[in-house]
């Protein structure tokens, strides 16, 4: 292990550190108002939940269950709705299935939902019709209208209040009998369910629908299972906006530990990961299990350092690396990083992020990703896992429920041409539904081999 970082945490003591991809709000008494009033709101989740998905996580990183984190690309005020909300929610408990089925492996299900507001951009600013103006970087901080660009903290109050509305009908549908199993055929969406991969789900379901009828005829209490009936379902995003995460964070009254209270899950980017900034010092403070995305260009000592800080007592389900290098250069350069991290004995959950190393723009100016691409990355990816004899332990999308032609490819053969009959994303392309379960029924097959 290396050198242990020893000197005190508070929940601002980020504030001491360099920080990129950071809004930077003009008057300072107006965010501080803000913070304030964030910081009297009751938190979002709760601490053992945290420490429910913690210990699901420990389990994934022994492959004993499979991480499955999804969802938009970054939530919008404006597309807010709880009919989109309840397409998410389906197209991830359609994909569970089809993982469990296959694997015989508990799915653990954690959306990209209910903060996932702020996006990092490759640029400050942006140039539209030749004048140059700050960039998009989600809802959370500025407008996508070019006269609101300037970030805006009260932008952080709506971010809570809708992450408020969107778990409170997350919970109800996991919970409230939508998640029940003798339910598994209405969660095919409409326009999924004629294509080959909603019939094979729905071949499925029917497989489903018969084992539950055998259990039942064996007398099996069924209908009093709360496991067939309810589901756990966590939710994640990234920690970019540290005034937002700070005032969420709340000390735990029993154990005394500090927990941010926005979601479950954080991830730290790949743009924000340097050891001696601001995200990682605030994020080794708090308990939740959190994430770091790992790109192409990282090195050993980079990722050893990040253990070190983010996990000095090498905790199983602490932390999740989610690696995103792209189709071509996973096999060049994922294979001797894992070596080295797995030669060390730090106990890792590894996650697959197929979508942002294959981001390109289309000849129509489109950012686009394309389906072969991201399925190669995932073969690469557990290919590379199953010749280390290491465990591939997720896998991390952005998707959505609704049917937008954002990705090329797939069964649908989304061309060029059509990209924008229905692209809808605030930043960057999700797999659209039909996609989403292509991709499970495929992944499902390399589970079932592993």
């Amino acid at each position: 292990m290396g050198k242990v970082i020893t000197s005190a945490w508070r929940k601002e003591s980020w504030r001491d550190f360099p920080i990129k991809q950071h809004p930077v709000y003009v008057n300072k008494s107006d965010i501080e108002s803000v913070e304030r009033e964030l910081s009297s709101f009751p938190p979002l989740v709760f601490s053992k939940e945290a420490d429910s998905l913690k210990d699901k996580l420990a389990k994934a990183s022994c492959g004993q269950s499979f991480l499955l984190q999804g969802g938009d690309c970054a939530e919008s005020f404006s597309q807010f709705s709880a009919d989109a909300i309840r397409d998410m929610f389906k197209i991830i408990l359609q994909m569970s299935v089809i993982l469990t089925f296959a694997s015989s492996r508990p799915i653990i299900k954690v959306g990209r939902l209910a903060g996932q507001f702020a996006k990092p951009r490759s640029s400050d600013t942006e140039i539209i019709n030749g004048i140059s103006y700050p960039s998009y970087r989600g809802d959370l901080i500025n407008s996508q209208e070019l006269d609101k660009r300037n970030p805006d903290p009260l932008r952080l109050l709506k971010g809570y209040h809708q992450s408020a509305s969107t778990l409170n009908l997350l919970r109800a549908f996991s919970q409230g009998g939508f998640a029940n199993l003798e339910r598994v055929h209405n969660w095919n969406l409409g326009f999924v369910a004629n294509n080959n991969f909603g019939k094979r789900y729905e071949e499925l379901a029917s497989q489903i629908e018969k084992s539950l009828r055998f259990m039942k005829a064996c007398g099996i209490d069924v209908d009093n299972t709360r496991q067939l009936k309810e589901v756990s379902f966590y939710t994640s995003h990234e920690a970019l906006v540290l005034n937002y995460e700070e005032a969420l964070t709340r000390q735990d009254s029993i154990s005394g530990d500090w927990y941010d209270c926005s979601a479950h899950f954080l991830w730290i980017g790949e743009r924000t990961r340097d050891i001696d900034h601001a995200h990682i010092e605030f994020l080794r403070g708090v308990k939740n299990p959190i994430g770091v995305k790992i790109g192409p260009n990282a090195s050993k000592d980079d990722i050893l350092r990040i253990c070190d800080i983010l996990n000095p007592s090498n905790e199983k389900g602490r932390l999740t690396l989610i690696v995103r290098m792209g189709s071509d250069k996973i096999e060049d350069k994922f294979p001797s990083l894992l070596r080295d991290i797995c030669n060390d004995g730090r106990n890792i959950v590894w996650s697959c992020d197929p979508m942002h190393g294959n981001t390109k723009v289309a000849s129509s100016g489109y950012k686009t990703r394309s389906f072969t691409d991201i399925v190669n990355e995932i073969k690469s990816f557990f290919a590379i896992h199953k010749a280390q004899g290491s465990i591939a332990s997720g896998i991390h999308l952005e998707m959505t429920g609704a049917d937008v032609t954002e990705c090329l490819g797939g069964v649908q053969d989304i061309s060029e041409s059509i990209l924008h009959k229905s692209y809808h994303t605030q930043c960057d392309p999700r797999l659209n539904a039909t996609q989403a379960l292509e991709l499970s029924f495929m992944l499902a097959e390399i589970l079932e081999q592993s």
